[in-house]
């Protein structure tokens, strides 16, 4: 995203640029072993099955960040980002639903998902977001979220490629990622752009710092330990036990 000065929130944006440039997200070894090969087909499913539970999910924190702001105009943007996650209204286009379409492209079968454990690191993942955009400063989670996002667009735009050139997805197929890519770093702005205006509040700028640097964590957190669990040797076991757990109990979703 460019951060000139057409953009509205420049000082937020940029900082988030240099918070994901040192956690550099896309060389942690999911993306390694993506970019490389050495992550396989059965393996990238695994995560993509689980990471619906993060797609899914994501919304909801978002409408609660929406209630906490009492300026009815400042929370146009926000909104305006989680009618997008709806597909505007169509059903069809909902993220949620497109996200499925993208698992029927590399042969998971989203009927399956309901009967699926959620893996602890996406609950982590999850509850971190809810907690932030709940109990924390409002610009705590603003900031965690559009870095989320900011993130994204460059993680969606590398997937989609590495998908096509494995021959997992054909190109005119791609869904979602190519979406992603081309929306994100603008659903950012929309984040920062709610805190911008109040910067010159130095607990303002503390709480975009916290912000911004529990985002970049946890979706880096999130995407390694997707990657352990679902594909490196030390994870076997304990997907296994995930998968298989002892007891009959039901999944739960949050």
């Amino acid at each position: 995203m460019s951060t000139s000065t057409e953009s509205r929130a420049p000082r937020i944006t940029t900082r988030a640029s240099e918070i994901l440039g040192q956690v550099n997200i896309l060389g942690n070894q999911f993306f390694r072993a993506l970019e490389d090969g050495s992550m396989d087909l059965p393996c990238f499913r695994r995560t993509q099955e689980q990471f619906f539970f993060a797609v899914t999910f994501f919304p909801r924190p978002m409408s609660a960040l929406v209630g906490r702001i009492d300026d009815p105009k400042r929370r146009l943007d926000i909104l305006h980002n989680l009618v997008e996650e709806h597909g505007e209204f169509d059903e069809s286009a909902f993220h949620h639903t497109t996200f499925q379409q993208f698992l029927r492209t590399i042969d998971a079968d989203p009927s399956k998902l309901d009967a699926m454990p959620i893996w602890p690191c996406v609950r982590a993942f999850n509850s971190v977001l809810a907690s932030a955009c709940v109990l924390d400063e409002l610009a705590i989670g603003v900031c965690c979220m559009g870095v989320i996002e900011q993130a994204f667009a460059g993680i969606s735009a590398t997937i989609g490629r590495i998908v096509v050139r494995n021959g997992w997805v054909p190109a005119d197929r791609l869904v979602h990622y190519k979406l992603h890519a081309a929306i994100d770093e603008r659903h950012a702005e929309e984040f920062f752009a709610v805190v911008e205006p109040t910067l010159d509040d130095p607990r303002t700028w503390y709480c975009v710092e916290q912000g911004l640097s529990l985002g970049a964590y946890i979706f880096d957190r999130l995407y390694r330990d997707l990657y352990e669990v679902a594909g490196a040797p030390s994870g076997v076991e304990l997907r296994d036990a995930i998968n298989n757990p002892t007891s009959a109990a039901v999944p739960v979703r949050l």
